[in-house]
């Protein structure tokens, strides 16, 4: 099974080119467009919480009242 998937990998490598190794020291480019200001909106509905075994998940914020 390994070997069938390696020779497969091996023919996308040989069909594509190898795998594009970017520098990882470039920064990100944001590009503030309307959907990442959506998505920026609907997250500040959310805040990260981190539990004792170091876990992150979101909670709805409750909206003052």
């Amino acid at each position: 099974m390994t070997a069938r998937f390696m020779r497969f990998t091996d023919h996308l490598t040989r069909v594509f080119g190898p795998a594009d190794r970017a520098d990882s020291d470039t920064p990100v480019v944001h590009r503030h467009d309307d959907f990442e200001k959506a998505s920026e909106e609907d997250l500040a509905h959310f805040e990260v919480e981190t539990d004792s075994e170091g876990h992150h998940y979101a909670v709805r914020k409750i909206p003052p009242e």
